[in-house]
């Protein structure tokens, strides 16, 4: 198989570190060679956190350049943006609708760009947004965002049952969170 590419990306305490790990623990779990590579950024103070995660029958580099993402797993509109040019064509963006300011927007040196998606997706970029965060809280904290993104992004692999899913969470997910974070990514998922 083709090594397939996968790149999550968000700001600083999301939770995208959690989401790699599932996703790469599972895909060994299916026997791929995989490769999960973090670049942190200011991600204590709120900056960005992109993480790359390739896989297939042999990955040598953890790393994904411009045009080579399958897919990009975003926890808000602007990172989305951000790293859209790592999309390759055909690609995917699952993406939170939300809108966290990042520091010159804060301080006034900025405005956030509202509509970021609606002119990724006038280019012609795949765009599947959603509110995630609606979605954690009903399953009962907002800090599980990243398992609503994980659920979103499982309907793009039908070859893994969601029972795998549910199996890596139990085995990455600290035991008293594991029934939020399933029900978080169920409801994703749908």
């Amino acid at each position: 198989m083709d090594t397939k590419n996968i790149m999550i990306v968000g700001v600083g305490g999301q939770g995208s570190l959690l989401a790699s790990k599932l996703l790469g623990h599972l895909l060994c779990a299916e026997g791929y060679d995989v490769k999960v590579s973090e670049v942190h950024g200011m991600s204590q103070r709120g900056g960005s956190v992109v993480t790359y995660v390739r896989y297939g029958d042999r990955v040598d580099s953890p790393i994904i350049d411009k045009g080579e993402a399958d897919y990009i797993v975003s926890f808000e509109k602007l990172e989305a943006a951000r790293w859209a040019s790592c999309l390759r064509d055909g690609g995917r963006i699952i993406v939170n609708d939300r809108e966290t300011d990042p520091m010159p927007v804060i301080t006034g040196a900025a405005t956030y760009p509202h509509e970021v998606l609606e002119s990724l997706k006038q280019k012609g970029v795949l765009i599947d947004d959603m509110d995630a965060l609606t979605l954690a809280v009903e399953a009962g904290t907002a800090k599980a965002v990243n398992l609503v993104l994980m659920g979103r992004l499982s309907r793009y692999f039908p070859e893994i049952s969601e029972d795998k899913w549910m199996t890596a969470i139990e085995e990455c997910v600290k035991p008293k969170f594991v029934e939020i974070n399933k029900k978080a990514f169920a409801l994703g998922r749908a």
